[in-house]
Order: C-alpha cells, then structure tokens, then sequence
C-alpha cells in the first residue's frame, strides 16, 4: 500500500523567474500524482495544473503542492533512490565538469565551493582532489548519514540543512553548485539570489535543471492531445522524482536582467531520450543541434 502524503496548495500569482504577473501564466494541461503512461484518462488520481509563463517559458504547477512535512518526498534510502553503480565511486566523475570550471575562474590555493544538495558527496570529493576547499550542504538525513559513513570528508565541512535555513558568511565561496536541485526548490529565485549573498563578487553559480524545451515532451504532449486531451507530461509535483519547475535558457536571462547577474556559459545535455531505442540514432543528433535536450546547464556570474 502506498505511504499517504498530505498537502496544502499554494497558488501562484507570478513568474518565479522573471516575475511576470498571473495573465502571462498559461495552462498546458493536468498532471497525475503518479506514472501517467499511454493512456491517462483511465487512471485515477490526484491532479495538479501545469502551466507556462508566456514571457520566460517556465513551466511550474499552479496551485503548488506542499507536504506537510517536506521528508515525505526526500526522506528515503540512497539504496533505493540511486542504483548499485551509481553509489560506487568513479574516478572520472565530474572530470569534465572540473575542467569546464577551470575556463570560468581561476583555480588558486584556497579557492571554496559549495555544493548545495551534496547527495552522496561524490562532487565534493572530486573538488577536493583539485585542492578545493569544499563544502556542502544536504536536506536528506539519510543522504547526510551516507556522505558521513562512506565519503573522506569532514563533518565541519558538511551540513544536515536545506538551503532555506542554511547560514554562510557573505562573500565567502568562489564557486557554487546547484546540481539537480531547483526544480525541487518551491522559491528557486530566492534560492539563487540567497547563495549569491555567499558568493565572492565575480565568483559563478553552476545550475543543473530539467528543459523545458525537451523534445520528448513536446512529442509526448503532442500524442496526448491526440489521445488524452488535457493531459500533459511536464513535472512530477506529486510522485517521484518530484519536479516543480522546468527551465529556459530565457527564464534565466530575464530572471539575471531582474537582480543584476550575468549568464558566463551554458550547455545542454541530451542525455537519454526515454523512446525506443531505435529512434536514437536519429533524436540524439537532432537534439543535440537543436538544443532539446533533457538537460540545461547554465552558469550565473556575480558582478
């Protein structure tokens, strides 16, 4: 029997990102608390309403759904979450990623970071083999006990605490990270702009983020309209992984116009398409090109 989980709903008036008010909000259609499959209409469920800010692309719920207790979604083993291979530590982890940094700022001795959302502290490890001195942040108790268990990193270094109640001194870190983390975040802006108060000035903020451009979804919401009218594929409010925002490249443009930051570098990842295989040879390219892919980095410079 599945755990119940009890929410409030919070409605929202505004883009998070750029601001604009509730007549720029656009509803693309409902969402299952729950794998939706081929054919949602034959499934029961809870709904949550998605929709699109007209001025940035953003796609969030509105109303938003609040557990009463946040763990309800996050609380949950590493064991069960990630896979056997993904809880091994790979040497070549995030080497890509090092390297990427190192074009963006100059790595020197006593550079900080901050990974905001450690997970498993395999991020952590890497910054720490580069001579950085790094620290992290982590919500989930259980991943906060596996980073203490299996990982060489000092517990002075690491905090059981979400960003909403997380304390550093102002301008402090030289690099921050946001790996998978805002579209869980229910006021990612105001995530953004607090880590930006422990951010050296010309120090970068990493961000990972769903597409809201992703081709999948596109052509997945295209075949619910066919078959499912009302129904689209975008977020996960209510069942796991537990998005609430999908991302553009503009929602960050606007949202840096708005508080001052500048965008140093960004990329998409492709990633896995979730379609038959066989199609791969032909959207991975065509993604790639064209910038749908699953995944959107982006990088914000404090000026």
């Amino acid at each position: 029997m599945a755990e119940e989980i009890n929410y409030t709903f919070r409605d929202i008036n505004s883009c998070e990102m750029c601001g604009a008010g509730l007549l720029k909000l656009k509803v693309l259609g409902k969402r299952l608390n729950k794998s939706q499959g081929i054919n949602p209409k034959r499934k029961t469920g809870i709904f949550s309403t998605i929709v699109k800010c007209s001025d940035c692309g953003l796609i969030f719920s509105n109303p938003q759904p609040v557990p009463q207790n946040i763990s309800d979604h996050y609380n949950i083993s590493p064991d069960n979450y990630w896979k056997e291979e993904q809880l091994k530590q790979n040497d070549n982890f995030f080497l890509g990623f090092i390297s990427w940094l190192k074009n963006l700022i100059v790595i020197k001795d006593g550079i900080k970071a901050l990974d905001v959302g450690a997970g498993l502290g395999t991020f952590m490890e890497c910054l720490q083999k580069e001579n950085i001195d790094a620290y992290g942040m982590e919500p989930s108790e259980f991943f906060f006990k596996t980073i203490i268990e299996r990982k060489e990193i000092s517990r002075d270094k690491i905090k059981n605490v979400s960003i909403e109640n997380a304390e550093y001194p102002e301008n402090y870190f030289d690099f921050i990270c946001f790996g998978a983390v805002l579209e869980h975040l229910y006021n990612p802006a105001d995530a953004i702009n607090k880590a930006m108060k422990w951010l050296k000035p010309n120090g970068v903020i990493f961000i990972e983020v769903p597409n809201a451009d992703w081709l999948t979804s596109k052509l997945i919401n295209f075949y619910y309209k066919i078959t499912s009218p009302g129904y689209v594929c975008n977020l996960s409010p209510m069942h796991n992984p537990y998005h609430l925002y999908e991302f553009t490249l503009t929602s960050f443009q606007k949202f840096c116009s708005r508080y001052g930051y500048e965008i140093a570098d960004h990329d998409y990842d492709v990633c896995k398409t979730f379609l038959p295989k066989y199609f791969d040879f032909i959207l991975k390219p065509y993604m790639k090109l064209t910038k749908k892919g699953m995944i959107m980095e982006v990088w914000l410079r404090k000026k």
